[in-house]
């Protein structure tokens, strides 16, 4: 099952795809996993014996409290999302156990790939001036892939801001298994460009 749209999804469409979906495609053992921090995942043996590799990217994108509200507010509005080739719903509330679609044009189709906010997490220590806020969301029925992916923003001691992204995933259809490569190439370009969508938004 693949939700394919020869046009830019209309929200008619994304719900349809939602509707169908069914639950996540990956095992419930590894429910919640890109909660931890990305050492830890990258030395999960569970997680490599099951066959999911791990995408990383964290990047600084500046610095000070205005600018980490900024980053969570861009979150919270799917601006990270922002991109030509790539959106999701901004009206979607970030709750656990929200579905929404990722759209994606690859080629001529647009896929609608379907998920589950599975957990959000915000933590603030006032003593040390450091906050972060971050949700991660788990692939339905129908996604092509199987696994979960976090984005966070971080403010640091240090007064630094950091976006970052981290995700476990694997084929879940015999598209993205003849087409790995390409998918984890994409997976990489696509933080190259989150980032610079985030860093558009603080910089408005």
């Amino acid at each position: 099952m693949v939700f394919l749209c020869w046009t830019r999804p209309s929200p008619e469409e994304q719900k349809a795809c939602i509707m169908k979906s069914g639950a996540f495609n990956y095992d419930s053992k590894h429910r919640g996993a890109s909660a931890k921090p990305a050492s830890s995942l990258q030395e999960d043996r569970e997680l490599s014996k099951n066959g999911f590799l791990i995408n990383h990217a964290r990047i600084l994108v500046g610095s000070g409290l205005e600018t980490y509200e900024k980053g969570k507010t861009a979150l919270q509005t799917w601006r990270h999302f922002g991109l030509d080739w790539s959106f999701v719903d901004p009206r979607t509330p970030i709750q656990s156990g929200v579905k929404f679609c990722v759209c994606v044009k690859e080629f001529f189709p647009w896929l609608m790939m379907p998920l589950q906010v599975v957990y959000v997490n915000e933590n603030r220590n006032t003593k040390k001036a450091a906050a972060s806020f971050g949700f991660g969301s788990g692939t339905l029925q129908g996604h092509l892939l199987a696994g979960e992916e976090r984005f966070s923003i971080e403010l640091g001691e240090d007064n630094q801001v950091w976006y970052e992204i981290l995700s476990f995933s694997k084929p879940a259809h015999f598209l993205s298994l003849i087409g790995y490569p390409y998918v984890h190439l994409r997976q990489k370009y696509f933080a190259h460009k989150s980032t610079d969508a985030v860093k558009k938004h603080l910089s408005a």
